[in-house]
């Protein structure tokens, strides 16, 4: 049995700081509240929650305020939540009951889901998400921050949901990126990888391409970042319509990795766009037989809906049963869906012509 500090930094989070603090109150010991510079109603709203609420005055470092929160912390174990986080009346049993365990590990890895379509989320991966206090983790990265575990390290069946109910500013973490730049800081391998992936995100492709070979001369050792540099680059100059050098990096990808589904998918897209559809068909359907790595960053669709929604499109013209088959299969997985709302129609109105 352990006791539990959870440790928040925040700003303006009014509309969500109450749902995250409901949950995480059944099972904190304590709660630490650092304020990054609130104008709304936010640690008014905390207050109902702990007397432990602390100013920090921001400086461009989310590493700094969250090493500034874990100092705060006096319980044995210290868990990290961010204030659009939500987290489920069954996962709220699972953390009370490793709290009651006799487990004793250093760090503790929770799955983190998010980019949620029609209440289900896309995207998730493992991060960690408990450590033990005093234990030497600290928080690193200005911007994406996060803790390099060490010691003994547990990957756990519970889930943290990340539910934003705002649309941030796409643009602040490239600026952050460009100031840091600027002032001479020298980016470390993940740092470099996550300035090139905000300079893909907002539309800089050329750019993103230079930084992403940069950040491979950083010889990074973790490999889903690399797999990633290579994705981006692949999408980059699919944007720009150079589909060539688009599948030559997504070729070296696969050499040099078994692929994932999102690596297959985007083959797949390539070979289409280069007019062999017959390629396409096939990289969809090696994609549905990938297996998922949990340890990396998994966008589930890219292992069955994508595939059933581009199979059924390009079957259509050669295989109207295999075209309806895999509408079926991807109705069955997302039936509200916007993508099978416009194919049901359309396939009522084919089968209602025969």
């Amino acid at each position: 049995m352990f006791s539990l500090s959870l440790c928040m930094i925040v700003k303006d989070e009014e509309d969500v700081i109450d749902r995250v603090l409901t949950c995480s109150n059944r099972f904190a010991d304590e709660i630490i509240i650092v304020d990054t510079g609130s104008k709304d109603k936010t640690k008014e709203i905390c207050k109902n929650f702990t007397d432990k609420i602390y100013d920090f005055v921001w400086c461009d470092n989310f590493s700094l305020a969250r090493n500034f929160s874990f100092s705060k912390a006096t319980k044995e174990y210290i868990m990290w939540l961010d204030a659009d986080d939500y987290i489920t009346e069954q996962n709220i049993q699972k953390i009370i009951a490793l709290k009651n365990s006799n487990d004793q590990a250093d760090v503790y890895m929770f799955k983190y889901v998010m980019g949620f379509v029609d209440g289900t989320p896309t995207f998730e991966f493992f991060r960690e998400r408990i450590v033990k206090n005093n234990s030497g983790f600290e928080w690193s990265g200005f911007v994406h921050e996060a803790i390099t575990p060490h010691g003994k390290i547990k990957y756990l069946n519970i889930e943290i949901e990340h539910r934003k109910q705002k649309v941030g500013n796409y643009m602040r973490n490239l600026n952050l990126y460009r100031k840091a730049q600027k002032s001479g800081i020298k980016f470390t391998p993940r740092e470099q990888y996550y300035y090139s992936r905000e300079l893909y995100y907002n539309g800089y492709y050329k750019k993103a391409i230079k930084e992403l070979k940069k950040y491979f001369c950083l010889n990074d050792k973790f490999t889903p970042n690399i797999v990633g540099a290579y994705l981006i680059i692949a999408e980059c100059y699919f944007v720009l319509h150079d589909y060539q050098n688009s599948q030559k990096y997504i070729f070296e990808s696969i050499k040099k990795f078994l692929p994932n589904a999102e690596t297959c998918c985007m083959t797949a897209k390539i070979f289409e766009s280069l007019h062999d559809k017959f390629q396409a068909i096939l990289w969809y359907n090696i994609a549905l037989i990938t297996p998922k790595d949990s340890s990396g960053f998994v966008q589930k669709d890219f292992y069955d809906y994508i595939p059933y929604l581009e199979l059924c499109r390009l079957y259509y013209p050669i295989n109207f049963e295999k075209s309806q088959k895999y509408f079926l299969m991807a109705k069955k997985l997302k039936p509200d869906s916007a993508e099978v709302r416009h194919n049901s129609k359309f396939f009522k109105h084919q089968n209602n012509e025969k």
